[in-house]
């Protein structure tokens, strides 16, 4: 027993380091990302300034999004989110892609093939105003880009939507229109007096950033930080990811990928965002990557297959972008998978549902703290069995104490003989001597799941909860859940069996309560949150057990009973 919870232990104290120095890692690059993104924003905002006088940049505005493109090729260059703030409580919107001399991150499109006029040099389209903002009374506002080519027209449109109203379910039926979606439509006009031959691309740049690719790391690597890089999903594989230094590393056998699908689509993501092409579901479509000139910038792009265009005859060319926070039920609804960008780790198959079941009970509490609290008492309730189990067991371990003990004398010089009546006793006496382990073992996968829950769905960023607490997704400013939470789990180790007897363990094992109160204290609030109710819960678990054990003639032995023992 005194083994078992040894190693229970030592798991615990490894998977909480693990945790706490993921998210010290985390939140450091999180602000120095912030930092650099303020900077990058500034010399965007300097050099559009200087490109607008010589009519190079135009502006495309809903109530959501504000645009910036490039009437050299028709990309997009900048993309700001003017519901999401940078910082809570400040008014810069968050930066999502843009062109800077340091860093690039912009989405480009065009035609390729035999007559496209990508294929060559970009193009320089024009267009009849530098501004378009949405409207009041209007759904969606559109930049209208034309290209005359030798004898051809290609008029490339971007639009954007108003924020719809309405529920959650209700958008789910509409996902077209959505605030963060961006139609993309080129028309090709022939009057060539021949057949064109073009297909349609769009790709996503951005500069291999080293000081953003290492954020979040910690010396092992067992509980990675918010991926940042690129993913795309294709009929073959609905989701996988490719960091940005394996696209522009030619040693590397992921460089250049080459894949076929129908549909599909392609991204770059980070914490809480991501910008992703969506390819036409019904085409055939190459997934690729690339890489710029110099090995600065890596490329993932989705492109068409070449389509025929007769002469005297159009053709449009339909495609999406999402350019915005990681809204998973409308990204689900507008391509297959595309929620998967929300990237929860190697135990997304309980993230996902556990945010499933918090964004129900949100559904109808309208706070994600007492969402997270009510998840909470779920979640113990559903393990309360197990938890029983275990204690169950371990009085009956103590039970067995003194025959151990005995079996221990008797063949102290035949550890084969040992195990082998030991086996014996655990089978006659019905008693399972990994019972007390299971719920902690179950209870640590859940826990890490929930942290990434907590840390990646955009949902919870800059959510508030009650008083002080003005966003989960960050560490309570007041360090109040975490004293809760160290002064739950002393309460729940004086409950708690404590057969160990050697002192050192012991005030290591008091000591515990302490030491994870100051390592709360960089975890987000709504995890700890969680933890201060789940011990509370523990507590009043733990009275219950102990009565219906006394009642059936089981103790199980206690810190306070250990003392007179």
């Amino acid at each position: 027993m005194e083994q078992q919870r040894n190693i229970l232990l030592i798991l615990f104290l490894v998977l909480s380091l693990f945790l706490y120095w993921n998210w010290e890692s985390d939140k450091l690059a999180s602000a120095q990302r912030a930092e650099q993104q303020a900077i990058r924003a500034e010399q965007m905002l300097a050099n559009a300034a200087q490109d607008s006088s010589i009519g190079k940049l135009i502006t495309l505005k809903s109530d959501s999004l504000a645009l910036t493109l490039d009437l050299n090729g028709g990309d997009i260059v900048d993309a700001r989110l003017l519901k999401v703030m940078q910082e809570q409580g400040k008014d810069d919107p968050f930066h999502l892609l843009m062109d800077t001399p340091d860093f690039l991150y912009i989405a480009q499109s065009g035609l390729v093939g035999r007559d496209g006029p990508d294929s060559k040099v970009r193009p320089t389209y024009t267009t009849d105003a530098t501004e378009y903002v949405l409207s009041e009374g209007e759904d969606s506002v559109s930049a209208n880009l034309v290209y005359e080519g030798e004898g051809y027209t290609v008029t490339k449109t971007y639009t954007l939507h108003r924020a719809p109203e309405g529920s959650a379910e209700e958008l789910r039926k509409d996902p077209n229109n959505h605030e963060y979606l961006v139609d993309v439509t080129v028309k090709v006009d022939n009057h060539t007096g021949r057949d064109l031959s073009m297909g349609f691309y769009g790709q996503l740049k951005q500069t291999v950033d080293n000081s953003i690719l290492t954020e979040g790391s910690n010396p092992f690597g067992m509980v990675a930080a918010a991926y940042r890089g690129s993913a795309y999903s294709t009929t073959e594989s609905r989701y996988e990811k490719e960091r940005l230094e394996d696209l522009v590393d030619l040693s590397n056998e992921h460089n250049n990928l080459n894949v076929t699908t129908t549909g599909g689509w392609i991204s770059m993501i980070q914490h809480y965002f991501v910008a992703a092409w969506i390819g036409d579901k019904n085409a055939t479509n190459t997934i690729y990557s690339n890489q710029s000139a110099e090995g600065r910038d890596a490329i993932i792009g989705i492109m068409g297959s070449p389509v025929t265009i007769a002469d005297n005859s159009t053709h449009e060319f339909k495609t999406q972008m999402w350019i915005g926070p990681k809204s998973q039920d409308q990204m689900e609804a507008v391509a297959p998978n595309l929620d998967l960008t929300v990237d929860y780790g190697w135990l997304w198959f309980l993230s996902i549902p556990l945010f499933k079941i918090l964004e129900f009970i949100h559904s109808f509490v309208g706070n994600w703290g007492f969402s997270i609290i009510l998840l909470t008492i779920i979640v113990r309730s559903v393990l309360f069995p197990l938890t029983k189990a275990q204690y169950t067991s371990m009085a009956k371990m103590r039970l067995l104490t003194p025959k151990m003990q005995e079996l221990r004398e008797r063949y102290k010089d035949d550890r084969q003989k040992l195990g082998q009546e030991t086996m014996k006793l655990y089978k006659s006496e019905k008693v399972n001597p990994m019972g007390g382990c299971l719920p902690l073992l179950i209870q640590m996968p859940i826990f890490i799941a929930l942290y990434w829950t907590l840390m990646e769905s955009t949902e919870l960023r800059h959510a508030p909860f009650i008083l002080w607490i003005t966003d989960l997704s960050v560490y309570d400013p007041y360090f109040v859940t975490p004293i809760l939470y160290g002064i739950s789990m002393f309460f729940i180790q004086k409950m708690s069996p404590t057969p160990v007897n050697d002192p050192i363990q012991r005030k290591v094992i008091m000591a515990m309560p302490l030491i994870f109160t100051f390592m709360f204290c960089t975890f987000p609030a709504g995890l700890t949150v969680y933890w201060v109710v789940s011990n509370c819960f523990t507590i009043f678990q733990q009275v219950i057990i102990y009565r219906s054990l006394e009642k059936r003639g089981l103790h199980v032995r206690t810190d306070k009973n250990a003392k007179n023992a």
